[in-house]
């Protein structure tokens, strides 16, 4: 006889799924029944946690935000290497994309109801701090020494972004997450490598 799932087991199953879904068949075409089938439930098993299907997206967001915060957290260490924090930040949002790979549609789904118009909107905010924390490291980088002072710290956290951009449309199109981080470790570090000041050593 299976064991009933806790409420908390049950919800976090049903967020999980809906993420799953929609990297699956994107973000505005899931349906609470497509959600309840894979789950093999019912729909009215879906709306008894989450009474709308809008619940369940701000509940998903909510988590997704709280994990690119708990990312950017790693580019303000106090004390810490800045070229260190700027590789945390990077294959620290890599991972994120390659456990939930439905985020990036998220950021760009277009949504003619308005179902993900806030998800949409939270997640950017969220990245747009990502941004800023390349920046603020970068600069501290430059700081210290270890970047080279005449580089654009806005130009240079551009092109960082790039490489996250680059592997995620190479994901979008191949629909596999499996080489972002590795394929990203390698490629930021060739980038870091053109930053560096002449004669700092990593």
């Amino acid at each position: 006889m299976k064991s009933r799932k806790s409420s908390g087991d049950r919800k976090a199953e049903i967020l999980a799924t809906t993420l799953d879904l929609a990297f699956d068949v994107g973000p505005d075409h899931v349906t609470t029944g497509m959600i309840a089938a894979r789950l093999g439930l019912t729909q009215p098993a879906i709306y008894k946690h989450f009474p709308k299907k809008e619940d369940i997206w701000r509940e998903a967001t909510e988590a997704l935000c709280a994990r690119i915060r708990d990312n950017v957290r790693l580019g303000i260490q106090t004390g810490a290497n800045p070229v260190e924090n700027l590789r945390l930040l990077v294959l620290g949002h890599l991972r994120l994309v390659a456990q939930t790979p439905a985020l990036p549609e998220i950021m760009v789904t277009r949504d003619p109801t308005g179902t993900l118009t806030d998800a949409r909107r939270a997640i950017q905010a969220e990245m747009a701090a990502f941004r800023m924390s390349l920046t603020r490291n970068i600069e501290m980088a430059q700081a210290a020494g270890h970047l080279r002072a005449g580089l654009s710290a806005e130009d240079a956290a551009t092109l960082l972004f790039g490489i996250i951009q680059s592997l995620v449309l190479r994901l979008i199109v191949t629909r596999n997450a499996t080489l972002l981080v590795q394929d990203g470790a390698r490629l930021l570090d060739l980038q870091l490598t053109l930053f560096m000041n002449e004669g700092y050593d990593p």
